[in-house]
């Protein structure tokens, strides 16, 4: 048999992590990654908080949580390998009052049975042993929890794959995928190329991409933008680790939060503000074109009326750095608006069903030819390399045999 022909669309941590995959497994394939930006991890990779999530807060079974458990193993070896920092700083989530200390326990339940090392438990006078600034009724600590460089990561694992004959096309937009005789052509401005496999991982644009190979609308891609404070040099002693609370189960982000980088400075967020352009990092980038494409999603609008006085908080925050300092206040009360300097801000890539509800877990599909990532919210970077596994098995399973079957028979 040939060498088979691969594309990886998206050069986010994903899309690296599965082209140096697919070459472990098959070092005579021919892999090309296409990336629409001049440069990889141009989005939700490079603009994150870089947590090394340990598993805790995860249905257990679910694949968020067995893909962050097997990821972590994985992301952690193979920062070693290359000399990447990686610093175990621990996280502290802080409970205020008993409704939080239920939803704690309840969590500290997930952590136990997803294995995460070293999770406990802790009073009030630990919280103050473990971080000192924090104020709380009872915590739960997570030692093993890290932090790291994901844009770094993601160029260490890009290099890996060139290293093994990956090809990276670099300002290459996908704007075509279509399957015929036996191959998949991958279209875009700069012209096409066919291939035996396409495998997307296109971040905040998966569901047009995985759209473009024929899959189907559900789920829905609605961007977040997480807007991050910095505390000043002479507050970063106010975290030593990640200070977090406890999340709201109603929805699905974390709150605002404190983060200690592997740069030495500490964020302060993000909040999670409903996005006008999918690549909208500042509140006034709008897309008329995303825009109307998200009003016209039934699920869209289902979430909207549900949720609107969630929306209405966080735009808040957003529009009030006293607003948004308040909600860290509460377990951090020594931070004051003064602490605080602009930061950066990051789009939340977040699947939604066309029933309104927010897609959870990862998700990936398959259409004939091409395995498409649809969601991969937080740990998804934690989790990439095990995501990278997991995606390689579906494409590879059975060496394309089947598919070529069905198309011959089909």
């Amino acid at each position: 048999m040939p060498d088979l022909r691969y594309a990886v669309v998206g050069g986010g941590i994903i899309g690296a992590a599965v082209a140096r995959r697919l070459l472990q497994l098959r070092p005579y394939a021919q892999v090309t990654v296409l990336e629409k930006e001049d440069r990889l991890a141009a989005h939700q990779s490079g603009r994150n908080s870089g947590v090394v999530h340990a598993g805790v807060y995860y249905p257990p079974g679910s694949l968020k949580a067995t893909l962050c458990r097997r990821g972590v193993g994985l992301l952690r070896d193979f920062c070693a390998e290359r000399s990447i920092a990686y610093d175990e700083c621990g996280k502290l989530l802080v409970a205020l009052d008993d409704t939080e200390l239920g939803r704690l326990s309840d969590i500290h339940d997930r952590a136990v049975a997803n294995r995460v090392p070293g999770v406990r438990l802790v009073s009030a006078a630990e919280l103050k042993e473990i971080e000192p600034h924090v104020r709380g009724t009872a915590g739960l600590h997570s030692p093993s929890t890290a932090i790291v460089d994901y844009a770094v990561v993601t160029r260490a694992l890009a290099e890996d794959a060139r290293a093994r004959g990956a090809v990276v096309r670099k300002s290459f937009e996908v704007t075509t995928i279509q399957s015929r005789s036996g191959e998949v052509v991958v279209g875009g401005r700069d012209g096409a190329g066919a291939f035996d496999m396409v495998l997307t991982c296109a971040g905040v644009h998966s569901d047009r991409v995985a759209k473009m190979a024929g899959d189907g609308q559900d789920p829905h891609i609605v961007p977040f933008r997480g807007e991050y404070y910095l505390l000043r040099p002479d507050r970063r002693h106010l975290a030593r680790g990640l200070i977090y609370p406890v999340p709201d189960p109603r929805f699905p982000f974390l709150g605002v939060h404190l983060t200690r980088r592997v740069d030495g400075e500490v964020l302060v967020g993000p909040n999670a503000v409903l996005a006008l352009a999918r690549e909208g990092y500042r509140r006034r980038d709008v897309s008329v074109a995303d825009v109307r494409e998200m009003l016209a999603w039934r699920g869209f609008r289902t979430f909207a009326a549900r949720n609107w006085r969630i929306g209405v908080t966080e735009l808040r925050g957003s529009l009030s750095k006293r607003a948004f300092v308040a909600a860290a206040r509460r377990y951090v009360p020594d931070l004051s608006p003064d602490d605080l300097v602009a930061g950066t801000a990051g789009i939340r890539a977040q699947a939604m069903s066309r029933d309104g509800v927010l897609v959870d877990d990862f998700r990936i599909s398959r259409h004939g030819r091409v395995v498409a990532v649809r969601n991969a919210p937080s740990p998804a970077a934690t989790s990439s390399l095990a995501i990278a596994e997991h995606v390689v098995d579906i494409a590879l399973h059975g060496d394309l045999q089947a598919t070529n079957r069905e198309e011959r028979h089909g």
